[in-house]
C-alpha cells in the first residue's frame, strides 16, 4: 500500500520533519556503502586484477553510464510508484552488486557488477533527492539539499574509513559483502519514507509538462541541463581525487588514505550543519563560484606538492568545496522547473553525477596513466576551470534573476522554454 504525506501550510514552513530525517538517514546509510567502495575498488584493480589506472578509469566510467542509461526512466518511474519504492529497490540491487564484486576474478566481470551497482546508486539518490525537495519549503530548498548532502558526503566520506578497516590489505571478499550489508540496511530504512509527498505549492498545470515532452526534452528536463553541466565538471575533479588518493597516499608513504577521506568528510559535514543557510544568502552565482574555487586550489596543492602534508591540505579545501557546489545548483535547477515535473528534472540534474563521474573516470585516468597520478591531478583542476566559466557566463550571469541571494528572488518562475514554430 502507497503512504501519501500531505502537507499542510504550516508545516510546509518547517523543515526538518520525522520523514525528512529517515530520508536523510537512508541516504547516510546508502553513501556509507558507496564510500566503502572508494578505496576497495582501485585496490582490487591494481592488486588482484592487475589492470592499472586506466582499469580504474573504465571501472568509474561504466558505472556511470549505467547510471546515465536508466536516467530517463527513472524519474517516471518515481512519479508512478512513488519515491519509496525506487529507493528500496535500487538498494537492494546496488547491494547484489557490490556483494557480487568480491567474486570477479577478471576486469570485465567486476565492470558488469559495477554497472548494476551504478544502476541502484542512481534509483536511491534520485527517490532520496526527489523526496527531500518535496519535503522542503520552496524558500528553503538550498538548505534542506544541504543537510541532505551531510548524509551523501558524509557517507561517502566515512565509508573510505570502514572500507579500507574491513579490507585489512587483502580481505577483498569480505570487504565487498560488509560493504553490501549496508546498502540492505539501507533498503530497510526506506521501507519507513513515505512513497510521495503533496504539497499545496503544487499547482503547475498539465500543459507545462506537456510543452517540455517533446525531442530531446522527453529525456533531459531543460532546467537541469546548464547547472548539471557545472554540476558534472566539480564530480569530475572529485573523481580525481577519489580515485587517485587511495594508491597515491601509499605510494609518498602514507600507510592508509582512510583519514584523508575523514577530513574532506569531516570539513564538509561541519560546513554543511553550521552554514546550512548560506547557499542561499550568497546565491548561487557567489555560492558555487566559492566550492570549485576550493576544489581547484585542492587538487593544485596535490599536483604542486609529492609530501604527506599536501594530502591533509589538499582534503580541507576539497571538503569545504564539496560543501557549497550541490546544494546552490540542486534548488537552482528544482526552482526552475514546475512542481509537477519535479522528479524529471532532480532526475535530469543527478544524471550529471554520473556524467561527470564518466568523463573524470576516462579522460582524466587515460591522462594520469600517461603521466602520473601527481600530475593527473591537474585534469581535475582544468575540470574547475571549465566548471567555472559556464556558471559565471551561462547558468547565472551577473545579471541574472536568481543570480543572488534567495531573499531577492523569493517566487521564481518555472522554467518553460518557448516551442518555435
Amino acid at each position: 500500500m502507497s503512504v501519501k504525506v500531505t502537507v499542510s501550510e504550516e508545516e510546509g514552513a518547517k523543515l526538518i520533519t520525522r520523514p525528512f530525517v529517515i530520508v536523510t538517514l537512508t541516504a547516510f546509510v546508502f553513501f556509507i556503502y558507496i564510500g566503502m567502495l572508494i578505496p576497495i575498488v582501485p585496490l582490487f584493480i591494481e592488486g588482484p586484477l592487475n589492470a592499472g589506472e586506466l582499469g580504474i578509469g573504465l571501472t568509474v566510467a561504466v558505472f556511470a553510464a549505467a547510471a546515465i542509461a536508466v536516467r530517463p526512466m527513472i524519474g517516471h518511474i518515481a512519479d508512478r510508484h512513488g519515491r519509496r519504492r525506487l529507493i528500496m529497490g535500487g538498494a537492494v540491487l546496488a547491494a547484489m552488486g557490490g556483494a557480487l564484486s568480491g567474486q570477479a576474478d577478471s576486469l570485465w566481470q567486476l565492470l558488469s557488477m559495477r554497472a548494476v551497482t551504478g544502476v541502484g546508486e542512481a534509483a536511491v539518490f534520485v527517490g532520496a533527492a526527489t523526496l527531500i525537495a518535496d519535503l522542503s519549503p520552496r524558500d528553503r530548498r538550498a538548505e534542506g539539499a544541504s543537510y541532505f548532502s551531510v548524509a551523501v558526503f558524509g557517507g561517502i566520506g566515512i565509508g573510505p574509513i570502514f572500507g579500507e578497516w574491513i579490507l585489512n590489505d587483502s580481505q577483498f571478499e569480505r570487504a565487498f559483502l560488509v560493504a553490501g550489508s549496508f546498502a540492505l540496511l539501507a533498503a530497510v530504512l526506506a521501507s519507513f519514507a513515505p512513497a510521495r509527498v503533496e504539497s499545496p505549492d503544487d499547482e503547475v498545470s498539465a500543459g507545462e509538462s506537456e510543452r517540455l515532452s517533446s525531442g530531446w526534452r522527453r529525456f533531459v528536463h531543460p532546467a537541469a541541463v546548464l547547472p548539471g553541466v557545472v554540476l558534472a565538471c566539480g564530480v569530475a575533479a572529485f573523481t580525481t581525487f577519489a580515485s587517485f588518493v587511495p594508491e597515491y597516499a601509499r605510494s609518498i608513504g602514507l600507510t592508509t588514505s582512510g583519514g584523508i577521506f575523514a577530513l574532506y568528510a569531516l570539513i564538509s559535514v561541519l560546513v554543511r550543519i553550521f552554514g546550512a543557510r548560506l547557499p542561499e544568502q550568497l546565491g548561487p552565482r557567489r555560492a558555487v563560484t566559492i566550492a570549485l574555487g576550493n576544489v581547484m586550489i585542492g587538487l593544485l596543492v596535490l599536483a604542486a606538492i609529492p609530501a604527506v602534508p599536501a594530502l591533509w591540505i589538499a582534503a580541507v579545501f576539497i571538503g569545504v568545496g564539496f560543501a557549497f557546489n550541490y546544494p546552490s545548483l540542486l534548488a537552482l535547477t528544482v526552482n526552475r522547473a514546475s512542481d509537477r515535473d519535479r522528479a524529471w528534472a532532480v532526475s535530469s540534474f543527478t544524471m550529471f553525477f554520473d556524467v561527470g563521474s564518466a568523463v573524470g573516470g576516462l579522460v582524466i585516468g587515460a591522462f594520469a596513466q600517461v603521466v602520473g597520478k601527481q600530475i593527473g591531478f591537474l585534469g581535475g583542476a582544468a575540470a574547475c576551470v571549465l566548471g567555472l566559466w559556464v556558471l559565471r557566463t551561462k547558468v547565472v550571469p551577473a545579471d541574472a534573476p536568481d543570480a543572488g541571494p534567495a531573499a531577492s528572488q523569493s517566487q521564481p518562475k518555472p522554467y518553460v522554454p518557448v516551442r518555435r514554430r
